[in-house]
Protein backbone atom coordinates (compact mmCIF):
# COMPACT_ATOMS: atom_id res chain seq x y z
CA UNK A 1 0.00 0.00 0.00
CA UNK A 2 1.15 3.62 -0.97
CA UNK A 3 0.47 5.93 1.83
CA UNK A 4 0.46 10.14 2.49
CA UNK A 5 0.16 10.52 6.03
CA UNK A 6 -0.76 14.71 6.20
CA UNK A 7 0.71 16.23 9.79
CA UNK A 8 2.65 13.08 9.90
CA UNK A 9 5.52 14.80 11.85
CA UNK A 10 3.55 16.03 14.66
CA UNK A 11 1.92 13.95 18.18
CA UNK A 12 -0.49 11.58 16.64
CA UNK A 13 1.34 11.26 12.91
CA UNK A 14 4.33 11.02 14.11
CA UNK A 15 3.21 7.83 16.06
CA UNK A 16 0.94 6.56 12.81
CA UNK A 17 3.86 6.81 10.55
CA UNK A 18 6.28 4.41 13.37
CA UNK A 19 3.26 1.96 13.76
CA UNK A 20 2.67 1.68 10.10
CA UNK A 21 6.15 1.55 8.92
CA UNK A 22 6.95 -1.05 12.02
CA UNK A 23 3.84 -3.16 11.35
CA UNK A 24 3.76 -2.66 7.58
CA UNK A 25 7.18 -2.98 6.21
CA UNK A 26 6.52 -3.38 2.78
CA UNK A 27 4.29 -0.07 2.24
CA UNK A 28 5.80 3.08 0.90
CA UNK A 29 4.83 5.85 3.40
CA UNK A 30 5.07 9.60 2.51
CA UNK A 31 4.74 12.57 4.96
CA UNK A 32 3.05 15.66 4.13
CA UNK A 33 4.06 18.24 6.93
CA UNK A 34 3.88 22.17 6.71
CA UNK A 35 6.47 21.71 10.00
CA UNK A 36 4.82 24.29 12.21
CA UNK A 37 5.93 24.80 15.51
CA UNK A 38 4.28 21.60 16.99
CA UNK A 39 5.60 19.17 14.00
CA UNK A 40 8.99 18.26 14.05
CA UNK A 41 11.46 15.83 11.97
CA UNK A 42 13.09 14.80 14.88
CA UNK A 43 9.82 12.76 16.18
CA UNK A 44 11.19 10.15 13.34
CA UNK A 45 15.04 10.48 13.12
CA UNK A 46 14.94 7.10 13.85
CA UNK A 47 12.97 6.40 10.93
CA UNK A 48 15.25 8.03 8.19
CA UNK A 49 15.12 6.08 4.79
CA UNK A 50 11.95 4.48 5.67
CA UNK A 51 9.60 7.58 4.54
CA UNK A 52 10.34 10.22 1.97
CA UNK A 53 9.20 13.62 3.32
CA UNK A 54 7.35 16.49 1.44
CA UNK A 55 7.23 19.54 3.28
CA UNK A 56 3.86 21.74 2.58
CA UNK A 57 0.86 22.77 3.75
CA UNK A 58 -2.45 20.50 3.20
CA UNK A 59 -4.00 24.28 1.72
CA UNK A 60 -1.45 23.63 -0.63
CA UNK A 61 -3.99 21.85 -3.25
CA UNK A 62 -1.80 21.30 -6.15
CA UNK A 63 1.23 20.37 -4.21
CA UNK A 64 -0.80 17.59 -2.68
CA UNK A 65 -2.51 16.75 -5.81
CA UNK A 66 1.10 16.23 -6.99
CA UNK A 67 2.31 14.53 -3.76
CA UNK A 68 -0.45 12.59 -4.00
CA UNK A 69 -0.11 11.68 -8.11
CA UNK A 70 3.07 11.74 -8.18
CA UNK A 71 3.85 9.02 -5.53
CA UNK A 72 0.46 7.26 -7.21
CA UNK A 73 -0.77 7.26 -3.47
CA UNK A 74 -3.51 5.23 -2.64
CA UNK A 75 -4.30 6.14 0.47
CA UNK A 76 -4.24 9.83 2.44
CA UNK A 77 -4.64 10.18 5.82
CA UNK A 78 -4.80 13.34 7.23
CA UNK A 79 -3.77 14.28 11.06
CA UNK A 80 -2.76 17.62 10.12
CA UNK A 81 -4.44 20.23 12.20
CA UNK A 82 -3.79 22.95 14.82
CA UNK A 83 -5.23 21.06 17.78
CA UNK A 84 -4.27 23.43 21.00
CA UNK A 85 -7.62 24.65 22.30
CA UNK A 86 -6.08 27.50 24.19
CA UNK A 87 -4.00 28.70 21.10
CA UNK A 88 -7.57 28.50 19.83
CA UNK A 89 -9.07 31.14 21.79
CA UNK A 90 -6.04 33.75 21.12
CA UNK A 91 -5.69 33.22 17.75
CA UNK A 92 -9.17 30.82 16.21
CA UNK A 93 -8.30 32.43 12.53
CA UNK A 94 -5.69 30.45 12.57
CA UNK A 95 -8.07 27.39 13.35
CA UNK A 96 -10.15 27.77 11.09
CA UNK A 97 -7.73 28.58 8.31
CA UNK A 98 -5.94 25.19 8.54
CA UNK A 99 -8.41 22.77 10.11
CA UNK A 100 -11.70 23.62 7.66
CA UNK A 101 -9.69 25.10 4.65
CA UNK A 102 -6.90 23.34 5.16
CA UNK A 103 -8.81 20.35 4.66
CA UNK A 104 -10.90 21.14 1.92
CA UNK A 105 -7.90 22.03 -0.31
CA UNK A 106 -6.43 18.44 0.92
CA UNK A 107 -10.26 16.86 -0.34
CA UNK A 108 -9.86 18.94 -3.54
CA UNK A 109 -6.70 17.25 -4.41
CA UNK A 110 -8.11 14.00 -3.56
CA UNK A 111 -10.79 13.75 -5.83
CA UNK A 112 -8.90 14.82 -8.60
CA UNK A 113 -6.47 11.91 -8.06
CA UNK A 114 -7.76 8.15 -7.67
CA UNK A 115 -7.55 7.28 -4.28
CA UNK A 116 -8.71 4.41 -2.63
CA UNK A 117 -9.96 5.69 0.58
CA UNK A 118 -8.95 9.30 2.59
CA UNK A 119 -9.32 8.75 5.93
CA UNK A 120 -9.71 11.60 8.38
CA UNK A 121 -8.84 12.21 11.90
CA UNK A 122 -11.52 13.99 14.50
CA UNK A 123 -12.04 14.13 17.57
CA UNK A 124 -14.33 13.56 20.47
CA UNK A 125 -14.80 17.43 21.01
CA UNK A 126 -16.97 17.95 18.36
CA UNK A 127 -19.90 17.17 20.60
CA UNK A 128 -19.24 19.49 23.14
CA UNK A 129 -19.14 18.00 26.67
CA UNK A 130 -21.10 15.86 29.04
CA UNK A 131 -22.05 16.87 32.73
CA UNK A 132 -19.34 15.39 35.10
CA UNK A 133 -22.27 12.63 36.28
CA UNK A 134 -23.95 12.00 33.28
CA UNK A 135 -23.78 8.28 32.25
CA UNK A 136 -24.46 9.16 28.56
CA UNK A 137 -21.64 8.95 25.82
CA UNK A 138 -21.61 10.58 22.66
CA UNK A 139 -22.23 7.70 19.77
CA UNK A 140 -21.55 8.09 16.13
CA UNK A 141 -25.35 9.84 16.06
CA UNK A 142 -25.18 12.40 18.33
CA UNK A 143 -25.18 16.11 17.12
CA UNK A 144 -22.45 18.17 16.85
CA UNK A 145 -22.64 21.11 19.43
CA UNK A 146 -19.17 22.79 19.43
CA UNK A 147 -18.23 25.32 22.13
CA UNK A 148 -14.96 25.70 21.85
CA UNK A 149 -13.34 27.37 18.17
CA UNK A 150 -11.02 24.13 17.94
CA UNK A 151 -13.88 22.54 18.53
CA UNK A 152 -15.90 24.20 15.77
CA UNK A 153 -13.51 24.26 13.17
CA UNK A 154 -13.10 20.44 13.72
CA UNK A 155 -16.39 20.10 13.01
CA UNK A 156 -16.16 21.88 10.07
CA UNK A 157 -13.72 19.76 8.46
CA UNK A 158 -16.02 16.52 9.59
CA UNK A 159 -18.64 17.89 7.62
CA UNK A 160 -16.28 18.84 4.66
CA UNK A 161 -15.52 15.48 4.25
CA UNK A 162 -19.05 13.88 4.30
CA UNK A 163 -19.91 16.79 2.01
CA UNK A 164 -16.86 15.58 -0.73
CA UNK A 165 -18.00 11.97 -0.53
CA UNK A 166 -21.50 12.70 -0.67
CA UNK A 167 -21.10 15.03 -3.72
CA UNK A 168 -18.05 13.92 -5.44
CA UNK A 169 -17.70 10.56 -4.33
CA UNK A 170 -14.52 10.56 -2.71
CA UNK A 171 -14.15 7.25 -0.66
CA UNK A 172 -13.41 8.68 3.04
CA UNK A 173 -14.03 7.09 6.39
CA UNK A 174 -13.66 9.47 9.96
CA UNK A 175 -12.46 8.43 13.21
CA UNK A 176 -13.48 10.05 16.17
CA UNK A 177 -10.86 9.54 18.73
CA UNK A 178 -10.69 10.59 22.71
CA UNK A 179 -7.66 12.17 24.25
CA UNK A 180 -4.45 10.96 22.97
CA UNK A 181 -1.22 10.38 24.79
CA UNK A 182 2.33 9.11 24.30
CA UNK A 183 5.54 9.59 22.99
CA UNK A 184 6.80 12.33 21.27
CA UNK A 185 4.10 14.43 22.43
CA UNK A 186 4.83 18.53 22.28
CA UNK A 187 5.13 19.76 25.67
CA UNK A 188 1.91 22.06 25.70
CA UNK A 189 -0.17 19.46 25.98
CA UNK A 190 -1.07 18.63 29.61
CA UNK A 191 0.47 15.74 29.78
CA UNK A 192 4.01 16.07 29.02
CA UNK A 193 3.63 19.93 30.28
CA UNK A 194 2.65 17.84 33.79
CA UNK A 195 5.66 15.86 33.31
CA UNK A 196 8.72 18.14 31.95
CA UNK A 197 7.25 20.66 34.69
CA UNK A 198 7.96 17.95 37.12
CA UNK A 199 11.24 17.15 36.02
CA UNK A 200 12.34 20.27 36.92
CA UNK A 201 10.59 20.85 40.29
CA UNK A 202 8.13 23.68 38.19
CA UNK A 203 4.55 24.14 39.05
CA UNK A 204 1.73 21.93 37.31
CA UNK A 205 -0.75 24.45 36.16
CA UNK A 206 -4.16 23.12 36.88
CA UNK A 207 -7.63 25.13 35.62
CA UNK A 208 -9.72 25.78 38.41
CA UNK A 209 -12.24 23.36 37.25
CA UNK A 210 -9.73 20.18 38.44
CA UNK A 211 -12.19 17.27 38.03
CA UNK A 212 -12.88 17.95 34.48
CA UNK A 213 -12.33 14.33 33.16
CA UNK A 214 -11.22 13.24 29.54
CA UNK A 215 -10.65 9.77 28.02
CA UNK A 216 -7.74 8.86 27.63
CA UNK A 217 -5.87 6.61 24.87
CA UNK A 218 -2.28 5.67 23.90
CA UNK A 219 -1.43 6.95 20.01
CA UNK A 220 -0.19 3.28 19.30
CA UNK A 221 -3.97 2.23 20.17
CA UNK A 222 -4.93 4.82 18.14
CA UNK A 223 -2.61 4.50 15.17
CA UNK A 224 -3.74 0.41 15.80
CA UNK A 225 -7.88 1.67 15.21
CA UNK A 226 -7.22 3.49 12.17
CA UNK A 227 -5.29 0.78 10.46
CA UNK A 228 -8.41 -1.48 11.26
CA UNK A 229 -10.89 1.28 9.47
CA UNK A 230 -8.19 1.75 6.42
CA UNK A 231 -8.17 -1.90 5.74
CA UNK A 232 -11.72 -3.56 7.37
CA UNK A 233 -13.78 -0.42 7.60
CA UNK A 234 -16.54 0.77 4.80
CA UNK A 235 -15.94 3.87 2.98
CA UNK A 236 -18.58 6.32 4.18
CA UNK A 237 -18.68 5.65 7.68
CA UNK A 238 -17.85 7.10 10.99
CA UNK A 239 -16.15 5.15 13.98
CA UNK A 240 -15.51 5.84 17.58
CA UNK A 241 -11.94 5.59 19.03
CA UNK A 242 -11.75 5.37 22.95
CA UNK A 243 -10.74 3.25 25.78
CA UNK A 244 -13.53 3.82 28.78
CA UNK A 245 -10.68 5.40 30.89
CA UNK A 246 -11.09 8.50 32.01
CA UNK A 247 -8.95 10.42 34.26
CA UNK A 248 -9.64 14.03 35.69
CA UNK A 249 -6.99 16.22 35.35
CA UNK A 250 -5.94 16.24 39.10
CA UNK A 251 -5.84 12.68 38.89
CA UNK A 252 -3.22 13.27 36.15
CA UNK A 253 -1.35 15.79 37.93
CA UNK A 254 -1.33 13.26 41.33
CA UNK A 255 0.25 9.90 39.11
CA UNK A 256 2.65 11.98 37.01
CA UNK A 257 4.08 13.61 40.40
CA UNK A 258 3.66 10.26 41.80
CA UNK A 259 5.39 8.60 39.11
CA UNK A 260 7.97 11.30 39.69
CA UNK A 261 8.52 11.43 43.33
CA UNK A 262 7.50 14.86 43.56
CA UNK A 263 5.91 16.36 45.99
CA UNK A 264 1.92 16.86 45.08
CA UNK A 265 2.56 20.81 46.53
CA UNK A 266 3.63 21.42 42.91
CA UNK A 267 0.40 21.72 41.72
CA UNK A 268 -1.08 25.10 41.59
CA UNK A 269 -4.44 26.38 39.96
CA UNK A 270 -4.61 28.83 37.24
CA UNK A 271 -7.88 30.57 35.80
CA UNK A 272 -10.10 28.19 33.40
CA UNK A 273 -9.79 28.85 29.44
CA UNK A 274 -13.34 30.18 28.06
CA UNK A 275 -15.61 27.60 27.53
CA UNK A 276 -13.76 25.14 29.09
CA UNK A 277 -15.57 21.39 28.69
CA UNK A 278 -16.32 19.76 31.52
CA UNK A 279 -16.34 15.61 30.23
CA UNK A 280 -16.19 13.86 27.09
CA UNK A 281 -16.54 10.14 26.63
CA UNK A 282 -16.73 8.36 23.41
CA UNK A 283 -18.82 4.97 22.95
CA UNK A 284 -17.01 2.91 21.04
CA UNK A 285 -18.77 -0.53 20.60
CA UNK A 286 -18.94 0.02 17.22
CA UNK A 287 -15.24 0.01 16.21
CA UNK A 288 -14.87 -3.08 18.24
CA UNK A 289 -18.03 -5.24 17.43
CA UNK A 290 -17.14 -4.50 13.18
CA UNK A 291 -13.79 -4.19 13.11
CA UNK A 292 -12.67 -6.32 16.15
CA UNK A 293 -10.68 -3.39 17.50
CA UNK A 294 -9.39 -3.26 21.23
CA UNK A 295 -6.84 -0.67 22.63
CA UNK A 296 -4.08 -2.62 24.22
CA UNK A 297 -2.14 -0.20 26.64
CA UNK A 298 -3.35 0.15 29.98
CA UNK A 299 -3.47 3.80 30.92
CA UNK A 300 -1.21 3.30 34.24
CA UNK A 301 1.88 1.13 32.32
CA UNK A 302 1.64 3.94 29.19
CA UNK A 303 1.93 6.50 31.33
CA UNK A 304 4.50 5.15 33.13
CA UNK A 305 6.39 4.68 29.78
CA UNK A 306 5.69 8.49 29.08
CA UNK A 307 6.99 9.43 32.25
CA UNK A 308 10.79 7.72 31.68
CA UNK A 309 10.56 8.65 28.27
CA UNK A 310 10.03 12.09 28.97
CA UNK A 311 13.23 11.58 31.47
CA UNK A 312 15.39 10.20 29.39
CA UNK A 313 14.76 12.36 26.14
CA UNK A 314 15.57 15.96 27.04
CA UNK A 315 17.17 16.50 24.06
CA UNK A 316 13.97 16.15 22.15
CA UNK A 317 11.21 18.20 24.97
CA UNK A 318 13.40 21.06 25.95
CA UNK A 319 14.03 22.94 22.90
CA UNK A 320 10.54 22.62 22.09
CA UNK A 321 9.21 24.40 25.35
CA UNK A 322 10.60 27.57 24.35
CA UNK A 323 8.43 26.90 21.03
CA UNK A 324 5.30 26.72 23.14
CA UNK A 325 2.37 29.55 22.14
CA UNK A 326 0.67 29.86 24.91
CA UNK A 327 1.32 30.15 28.90
CA UNK A 328 -0.98 28.20 30.62
CA UNK A 329 -2.90 30.87 33.31
CA UNK A 330 -2.28 34.41 31.33
CA UNK A 331 -5.12 36.84 30.68
CA UNK A 332 -7.94 35.10 28.17
CA UNK A 333 -8.44 38.81 27.32
CA UNK A 334 -5.43 38.14 24.35
CA UNK A 335 -6.21 38.67 21.19
CA UNK A 336 -4.26 37.55 17.80
CA UNK A 337 -2.31 39.92 16.10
Amino acid sequence: MRLMVTGGAGFIGSNFVRYWIENHPGDQVVVFDALTYAGSLSSLVDLEGSYKFVHADIGNTELARSAIQDNKIEVVVNFAAESHNSLAILDPSKFFKTNVMGTQGLLEACRHSDIERFHHVSTCEVYGDLELDSPDAFTEFSPYLPRTPYNASKAGADHAVRAYHLTFGVPISITNCSNNYGRYQFPEKVIPLFVTNALDDKPLPLYASTQNKREWIHALDHAAAIDAVINKGKPGETYHVGTGVEKSIEEIANLVLDGLSKPRSLKTIVPDRPSHDRRYLLDSSKIRSELGWEPAVGFEDGLRDVIDWYKQNRSWWEPLKAKAPVVEGQSWSQSSS
